[in-house]
């Protein structure tokens, strides 16, 4: 049984106030989008939304319980993402072409960058247990008790994913826009480098230090 017209509004509503605030996904994306350009951002966009959809099937199927319940499960999930953070940031940190503006002898390389900011997106939101226990928390609470609760918690976290998507394919569009600037202000692009790297190095830290 799907929800009522009223709690999905709410929750609607809900959902919007929370994906605006910005966090640790938008800081990804947008990082993403100034090294990808604005399609790796809205491929890395797909791929955070498409981890709110594994978080969704794991809520739905109480995986996201053993989370809560396990101090191993728990900190495994934590500490691989955090390695897989750290290992981004410091990939950037290294890598002074990441910030190059592709030219036309790049177009064979756009697919697998694609794939590599979509899959990358889907890894740094699943291999976050916040997201789970968020979400483990959350949709029950616009959900009715019953044989038809998992098929009304997919609905909603399927809503809550189309709207990641809307508001960080716009944060991948806009933060794309910064790489028109790079050709001519190389000093800007070591310098951005310098930043997104640090700033997923410390995502990658303040997840693995926090308790």
């Amino acid at each position: 049984m799907l929800p009522s017209i009223d709690s999905y509004f709410v929750f609607v509503g809900a959902a919007a106030a929370l994906i605006l605030t910005p966090g640790p996904d938008t800081v990804f994306v947008l990082t993403q989008g100034v090294s990808a350009g604005k399609r790796g951002g809205v491929a890395s966009a797909l791929g955070v939304s498409t981890g709110i959809l594994v978080h969704t099937a794991a809520a739905t199927l109480g995986l996201a319980a053993l989370l809560r319940t396990s101090a191993l499960a728990y900190a495994a999930v934590k500490y691989a993402g955090a390695v897989y953070l750290l290992y981004l940031g410091a990939k950037t940190l290294r890598s002074g072409g990441e910030f190059d503006v592709p030219t036309a002898t790049d177009a064979s390389r756009a697919d697998p960058d694609l794939r590599r900011s979509y899959l990358r997106g889907v890894t740094v939101n699943v291999l976050n247990p916040k997201v789970a226990l968020f979400f483990l928390a959350f949709l029950p609470q616009f959900v009715d008790a019953g044989a038809g609760a998992p098929t009304a918690m997919i609905a909603l976290g399927g809503t809550y994913a189309a709207l990641t998507a809307l508001y960080l394919g716009g944060v991948g569009v806009a933060s794309g826009g910064v790489r028109s600037v790079l050709r001519t202000r190389p000093r800007f692009a070591d310098g951005l480098r310098y930043l997104s790297g640090s700033v997923l190095g410390a995502l990658g830290a303040a997840l693995a230090l926090d308790a």
